[in-house]
């Protein structure tokens, strides 16, 4: 079974965390949401809270296939300037781990050097922290093991997307039609 891990922090942006879980998990992939904060309690950016599966501490990182970062503000600057994280992605890059991020969580990705001769995208308005990147507008963009997205109206598309990698284009086609998102 294949394995992902979503980080979240206080402030990110539930839609783009939460639609991550619920399709990759219709899909029969083994999701984890991880806590950067300390607590297992992590509030949204809009007022939502959300009960994390697991603490940063508490991970065991062996064998996961993916790891996935949400946007949103502070949510994308409190991932961005944790330690661990950056640790965790560093050796997950070195091992051409599928990195996902999502709305302005790529700027974390331009930080770390992860996007330098990649196609990649972001929210707008954070195109000059995709350090290195060639910035394009399209909804989704997978560049090796990179996968960044646009943000909260793109959270499904990018989900499938990362269905598509870690399963097939038919699981992802089968996810999309059983929530009417292909018709």
């Amino acid at each position: 079974m294949k394995k992902v891990s979503v980080f979240l922090a206080d402030g990110f942006e539930e839609i783009e965390g939460l639609t991550v879980v619920d399709l990759l998990r219709r899909a029969g992939v083994e999701v984890t949401t991880v806590s950067i904060t300390g607590e297992n309690t992590i509030h949204g950016a809009h007022g939502i809270d959300v009960q994390a599966d697991k603490l940063f501490e508490e991970m065991n990182f062996e064998g996961e296939d993916m790891l996935v970062l949400p946007g949103g503000m502070p949510g994308t600057l409190n991932l961005g300037a944790h330690k661990g994280l950056e640790e965790l992605l560093n050796k997950g890059y070195d091992e051409k781990k599928y990195l996902a991020a999502i709305c302005a969580a790529p700027s974390v990705f331009g930080k770390y050097g992860f996007l330098r001769g990649r196609k990649a995208t972001s929210y707008p308005g954070f195109e000059a922290q995709l350090l290195g990147a060639e910035c394009v507008e399209d909804s989704v963009v997978v560049d090796e093991f990179i996968v960044t997205s646009r943000g909260m109206g793109t959270a499904i598309p990018f989900s499938l997307a990362l269905i598509e990698l870690l399963l097939s284009s038919e699981k992802a086609d089968e996810i999309g039609k059983s929530i009417i998102y292909y018709q």
